[in-house]
């Protein structure tokens, strides 16, 4: 399923000097920034045109991801935003408390934090909230108000997105609190044949399973805004080149079927086009499914930032011999594949799940297409600045282990994190093959920990080649020093994570179950990491890159051998051996360190605006764009597109 890098503290990027930060607002552990995109300036007039309107289809599929992390997520939406876009009606200490509430909720699509999956509650009760409907004039709202009441204020009431570890009975369905499926258990769906299964609900109707497929045909889910969407698709095809026009056509006809064979026909025809104008547009990722199955919405519009884009295109050129060279069975590599296409991008706007926290990712999902076609590989550099300059050293400097591990990695961490990021989405995901003998998605045999699989399998082609000449050939190691700074964020990121986890002892996101898998892994087979305590603090240190090495490529060899042949026992044991659980005692520990340095722990990304103006006959004739800095103002602008009577 999902191939793409989330940024996490201590494992890519340092942070270089900004004239202006793009820190915006902060509240609580979530910063706000700015995402710019300076390589806009540089399109041509036709291409700006193909931006906005691509833009406008993200903005129209946005909604449907409120929907999909939970059935209250619309309704919860609406109240909020009744109160939020009408500021001096309402008490201002009561205005402030719903309004930061309310920008976390846009942050998260939803009441669960975006990364750790878990709940969180508003600093105001119902009744409050019902004193400032009745101050906008929405007293009638105060039924609604009472209906969602579990939903926002109670946190025992649906506490996590996806539940892979679940509790009190239940099967990780039942325990998870996404939209995807509707009174429906785990063992219905032993025998139940899914049509579409990437782009359905699964509903229980009167004991029959039923798929409710996102589609704008009559009866579709999501209706609405698929067709919406597509009717800014089609004004964006008049300003695409024909081939792009086509890749855009194949995107509409699926929004109209919600067949599987019309996304596949998207996906060959959208990996081998590589405009310097790009996007996604679909229900893509599988990440919030506790079954890996469903898709989630999300959309991106791109500009090729050609400065940054020659590392991954010589890392994508050379994708063979990394492939020869890579530690597992020769039976499993790909051979004279079709090398990915691979680019550096500033993002437009980012919508649904996609998020300012992804630095990579890799597309399209389906290894059918994959194997035969190639992939398309992205490294934002947009997020990765804005993130890196509002985070700084502080995080380098209070968890490394050692005066060397700080001077490296304040020498050579940007450096390793663009390295591992690029490698990561261009040589990690598009490698191997699989047994001939498995018939479906490998997601299908390994179920709810492919998606951790995947990501660490990726991570870990990084990290088993920063130490190849090849990479000194190509210019894009100058030291041994990048890979040791490497390796020292891999081992470091397990204790910096869990400044993301504030409650419980288990690991439910896949990212951050593949860092300690690998982590841990590698400190119980070969000791070349150890965790030490000094002066009351906890540190990870590696003793010996060698041996790590040496983790890595075992680790690694595994992983594709479990993916190739579908073994679902041997991941099962490896994760939840290693990549689950944590000491509680641990993480109060590190979140107490990391709230002394005063740093957020989350990130949002305020996208840019676009502005178009229009001649008599409706065409495009400039587009401008801006940096608002105004969460509030852009999000309430995106709702608008959906207006509601008040």
């Amino acid at each position: 399923m999902g191939w793409r890098l989330l940024l996490c503290a201590g494992l890519v990027g340092a942070g270089a000097a900004f004239a202006a930060s793009p820190l915006v607002e902060r509240i609580d552990d979530t910063a706000f920034i700015q995402v710019e995109a300076p390589s806009f300036k540089d399109l041509t007039a036709r291409q700006q045109a193909l931006a906005y309107w691509l833009s406008q289809a993200s903005i129209a599929i946005d909604p449907i991801f409120y929907d999909q992390m939970s059935r209250f997520g619309l309704r919860e939406r609406y109240l909020l935003e009744t109160v939020i876009s009408q500021r001096g009606k309402v008490d201002d200490g009561l205005y402030r408390r719903i309004a930061d509430f309310t920008k976390l909720f846009w942050a998260n699509h939803g009441n669960h934090n975006e990364q750790t999956g878990l709940k969180f509650l508003p600093k105001f009760s119902a009744q409050e909230l019902k004193q400032a409907l009745a101050q906008c004039g929405r007293s009638d709202l105060d039924r609604e108000v009472d209906a969602l009441s579990q939903a926002l204020f109670d946190a025992s009431f649906e506490p996590v997105i996806t539940a892979k570890s679940p509790e009190g009975g239940k099967d990780i369905i039942q325990a998870s609190s996404n939209n995807f499926y509707l009174g429906v258990r785990l063992t219905d769906l032993k025998n139940f044949q899914e049509r579409h299964r990437l782009n359905s609900r699964v509903v229980n109707k009167n004991g029959k399973l039923i798929e409710e497929v996102y589609r704008t045909a009559p009866g579709g889910l999501y209706s609405e805004y698929l067709t919406k969407a597509n009717g800014y698709l089609e004004k964006a095809q008049a300003y695409a080149d024909p081939e792009q026009a086509k890749v855009i056509g194949d995107l509409i006809r699926y929004y109209r079927t919600g067949e599987y064979a019309d996304w596949i026909r998207f996906d060959i025809d959208w990996v081998r086009n590589n405009e310097p104008v790009d996007f996604i547009n679909g229900f893509i990722e599988t990440y919030r499914d506790a079954r890996s199955a469903k898709g989630t919405a999300q959309s991106f519009v791109s500009i090729t930032d050609q400065k940054l884009s020659q590392a991954m295109e010589q890392i994508a050129a050379n994708a063979q011999y990394f492939e020869n060279r890579a530690p597992w069975d020769a039976r499993y590599k790909k051979q004279a594949s079709k090398p990915p296409a691979a680019k550096a991008v500033e993002t437009i706007v980012e919508t649904g799940d996609f998020h300012v926290n992804t630095v990579g990712d890799n597309l399209p999902n389906e290894n059918e297409i994959r194997e035969k076609y190639g992939t398309k590989s992205f490294f934002f550099t947009g997020s990765m600045r804005a993130i890196d300059e509002a985070t700084g050293f502080g995080p380098l400097e209070e968890f490394a282990a050692s005066p060397e591990e700080i001077a490296r990695g304040k020498k050579y961490q940007d450096q390793a994190g663009e390295l591992l990021v690029a490698m990561h989405e261009v040589i990690g995901h598009g490698s191997g093959k699989l047994d001939p003998k498995l018939t479906e998605q490998p997601s299908y045999y390994l179920k709810e920990y492919y998606s951790t699989l995947e990501e660490a399998r990726a991570d870990l082609m990084a990290l088993w080649n920063v130490f190849d000449p090849k990479l000194k050939e190509l210019g894009l190691v100058s030291s041994d020093d990048v890979g040791r700074a490497m390796y020292d964020g891999a081992a470091r990121v397990m204790l910096t994570q869990l400044a993301r986890i504030p409650r419980g002892d288990t690991i439910e996101e896949d990212h951050q179950r593949d860092r300690q898998l690998i982590a841990r892994y590698i400190m119980d087979k070969t000791g070349a990491i150890v965790m030490e305590k000094r002066g009351g603090k906890t540190y990870v240190r590696v003793t010996d890159y060698k041996k790590m090495r040496q983790g890595v490529g075992m680790l690694l060899a595994e992983l594709m051998r479990i993916k190739a042949e579908g073994d679902y026992a041997a991941i099962k044991a490896l994760i939840d051996k290693y990549g689950v659980h944590f000491d509680p005692a641990l993480r109060d520990e590190i979140m107490a360190r990391y709230k002394k340095l005063n740093l957020p722990t989350y990130w949002t990304g305020i996208n840019s605006d676009l502005t178009a103006e229009f001649d008599k006959q409706g065409k495009v004739v400039k587009v401008d764009i801006s940096y608002p800095r105004d969460f509030v103002k852009q999000q309430l602008a995106y709702s608008a597109m959906y207006p509601r009577s008040r």
